[in-house]
């Protein structure tokens, strides 16, 4: 009794299954082969009714009466083997042939025979019928190497087993009586017999009706196995690695994700022209945080590297992370959304960032350096907010590829210094998102765990944690003034009138540009999606024309349009106060600015005031300034003014028209406390210049740039003690000299003077 009871394996079959995978509708979307080159699918916990009737009707019509095999079968079938001299008939039990296909590549014989019927027997003990008949439609072999009802099902017509018709539920019952004789493609003839003998049994036993049974003989048999499907196959490699010889069903939209992979398909085949061969989207809805369409990589080939999953990968973050640092410096009070932010010619520690168009600003508000994606202003934000503690906020957002020491990124942490990849930045994103939601449905309320990992199994459902009062990254308003800056930003070609028409897509959305066209990004953001876009190359080449806004963002908006129109994000009033906001600076209001109010951040009340209005004193034309060494008081007109820094002015009055500079002052008046009119744009203090030379190896002289408020003032240049000439309107001087260290003086005509110090090398 002890040899009979251990005498069968707990576990029949070694576990080594296809994984299969998904849709969310239940749709089959890709397999997996299994390790050992088989077409098998993991076991069903549930069998057709046609294909039970069937199987038995042909294989074991007395399965659920006989305790493992039946003796008077295996005694007809023992009496027409002798007869023939040869095995025409088996008389085997399911059951039976369960055992067989456990002990498959065991020697056919009478022993062999016995020893079947004693496990029979013990696999009876140890399972019901309906499990046993589940192990047997889960390995019975089905020509070729499709193993299993299910996957032959899908195999051979393309459907699930219980969608199958009566006619091709009678042809997987036959196949695995000869598999290796008799399949779809080989034999057809006897495949076609072997089935409509069955049909006819199950019309004389009264299973089906005559209609169904005559309707069922026209059927034809399938010509040749169907291709698996293969709709998202580098999710299905992600699932592999975790999930292996599993059916998972997954949270793709089969039909969002079809359009997606079209979309992608047609994008893909416009772009190899430019030599760009690689695309991944990512979708993912806010409120579940499941991901319903996942393109790993364009329809590219082997040699432009389509199995690589792009969304896991590593890439230049260009200019897609600057939103994190606009959140970051408006929730902790450094900004105010349009507090102006210079934008002028920088050299920090010998780094000098350039705007993508090369130009300068000389100043813009906060909001539209991130809608226009300025670098200049960005880095001087950074450099305000200091990389460490941006980078302390980059880890609560979970970006694992940035994991380097602050110091090895510096500032160009904000210019595509850092990596990151598609998965992450949806995760942030759809935080960002997730957050503001559900603190305006809540009215005061963030959760422990928003920024959850984002879901592609529809078994699991993520946990968003308890509510609490305190914030996970960034409050609901810093979030909320971000999206709004975001929805800003510039649309691709044939979508720049989108603010004059009603249709237009609300989304808050940012592209990224890596250095020399590697990497274009785009994401956009609804309070209902997160669309993530990457285009480049998988090998690192970069192409010219490449950028996120003219190659990523169409993309993204032919994603968005997918989907139902969302309203904007309400406002978080509870996390925002209203406050007098200086119109032309963006600052705190103060007396001299016109003002207007405008709701900002809690915190943003600590900011300080507007520093660019200051009260002048003007004659009775207001033309001149005048103080009282020239003008009697009673006649003085007092007046608010703009004043930015002789740098940022310089910029900013070519692009602001109604920027209106000081007055000069009036011949004869004494001027006392004019501020600082002069300023070096070109080089920083103890900067060290090394002199090149060109072609005919000729050394090239350092261009030394200073900006005056007062468009007529002449200046007078010194090198050390020497005298190098006067500049009116432009004020640039070549200096070429020898190495050694140098003080640069400049002089205007009011008296007023200017050094700077720097170290030249003209080896």
């Amino acid at each position: 009794m002890i040899v009979y009871y251990f005498s069968l394996p707990k576990v029949l079959f070694k576990p080594n299954y296809t994984t299969v995978i998904e849709s969310a509708e239940g749709h089959f979307i890709g397999a997996k082969i299994a390790d050992d080159g088989q077409w098998r699918f993991p076991e069903s916990d549930s069998l057709p009714k046609k294909f039970e009737k069937c199987i038995l009707a042909f294989e074991d019509q007395h399965f659920y009466y006989h305790f493992g095999f039946n003796p008077v079968s295996m005694y007809h079938a023992f009496l027409q083997n002798r007869r023939a001299n040869k095995v025409v008939r088996g008389g085997s039990t399911l059951t039976q042939q369960v055992i067989r296909l456990h002990r498959e590549g065991t020697k056919r014989s009478y022993f062999e025979k016995i020893v079947e019927v004693i496990l029979a027997t013990r696999l009876e003990f140890r399972h019901s019928k309906d499990k046993i008949l589940r192990l047997y439609a889960a390995h019975a072999p089905y020509g070729g190497n499709v193993v299993g009802l299910e996957m032959a099902s899908w195999r051979y017509f393309g459907l699930k087993p219980h969608q199958l018709s009566w006619a091709e539920t009678a042809t997987l019952a036959v196949l695995p009586n000869a598999p290796s004789l008799i399949y779809p493609g080989k034999n057809q003839q006897k495949l076609l017999e072997k089935r409509n003998r069955l049909l006819k049994k199950l019309f004389e036993e009264k299973t089906i009706d005559k209609d169904t049974y005559e309707l069922s003989l026209l059927e034809s048999l399938p010509e040749k196995p169907f291709v698996v499907p293969q709709t998202a196959p580098h999710l299905l490699q992600k699932i592999a690695k975790t999930n292996k010889g599993e059916k998972i069903k997954t949270t793709l939209k089969l039909g969002v994700h079809e359009r997606v992979n079209e979309i992608v398909s047609q994008y893909y085949n416009l772009y190899k022209q430019n030599q760009v061969h690689n695309i991944a989207v990512l979708v993912v809805d806010v409120k579940t945080r499941n991901i319903i369409s996942y393109v790993g990589n364009s329809p590219t080939d082997i040699s432009h590297q389509k199995d690589v999953d792009i969304i896991e990968a590593p890439r230049s973050t260009g200019s897609i992370l600057k939103p994190f640092l606009y959140a970051s410096m408006l929730d902790e009070g450094e900004i105010l959304p349009n507090t102006l932010i210079p934008d002028i010619p920088t050299q920090i520690s010998g780094y000098s960032p350039q705007n993508y168009d090369f130009s300068f600003d000389g100043a813009v508000p906060a909001s539209r350096a991130l809608s226009r994606s300025l670098n200049i202003p960005s880095v001087l934000m950074l450099q305000q907010y200091s990389v460490t503690k941006f980078y302390e906020q980059l880890q609560k957002l979970k970006l694992r590829d940035v994991n380097r020491h602050p110091s090895n990124y510096g500032l160009s942490l904000i210019l595509g210094g850092a990596e990151t990849n598609l998965w992450d930045l949806c995760r942030s994103y759809a935080y960002m998102s997730g957050t503001l939601s559900n603190y305006t449905k809540t009215q005061d309320e963030f959760r422990s765990n928003e920024l959850a990992n984002l879901n592609y199994n529809s078994n699991l459902k993520v946990d968003f944690g308890k509510p609490k009062k305190e914030k996970n990254v960034f409050s609901a308003g810093a979030i909320w003034q971000t999206f709004n800056a975001m929805r800003e930003v510039n649309r691709p070609q044939g979508d720049e009138a989108w603010r004059f028409y009603d249709s237009s897509l609300k989304i808050a959305w940012k592209t990224g540009t890596s250095f020399g066209g590697r990497d274009a990004w785009a994401v956009g953001i609804t309070g209902d999606y997160v669309v993530a876009v990457w285009v480049g190359n998988a090998t690192g080449e970069g192409r010219p024309l490449l950028t996120g806004v003219e190659s990523a963002a169409p993309i993204l908006f032919d994603v968005f349009r997918l989907f139902p129109r969302t309203n904007w994000f309400q406002a978080p009033y509870n996390d925002l106060e209203e406050k007098e906001i200086c119109i032309q600076s963006g600052y705190l209001a103060q007396e001299n600015c016109k003002s207007k109010l405008q709701w900002i951040p809690k915190n943003n009340r600590k900011t300080e005031n507007c520093p660019y209005h200051k009260l002048i004193h003007l004659d009775k034309t207001e033309q001149y300034r005048v103080n009282s060494t020239c003008e009697n008081i009673g006649d003085i007109v007092n007046k608010p003014w703009f004043v930015l820094p002789p740098v940022m002015e310089l910029y900013y009055k070519s692009k602001n028209v109604n920027y209106l500079p000081l007055p000069n002052y009036k011949p004869g008046c004494v001027a006392v406390n004019q501020g600082r009119k002069m300023e070096f744009i070109y080089p920083n203090a103890n900067t060290k210049i090394v002199l090149t030379k060109d072609f005919d190896g000729k050394l090239q002289p350092v261009i030394v740039k200073v900006a005056h408020s007062e468009t007529e003032a002449e200046l007078f240049w010194y090198l050390d003690d020497k005298y190098l000439g006067s500049t009116k309107t432009f004020h640039e001087k070549q200096i070429l000299a020898t190495s050694g260290t140098y003080i640069i003086t400049v002089v205007d005509q009011h008296g007023e003077e200017l050094k700077r110090r720097i170290l030249i090398e003209s080896n």
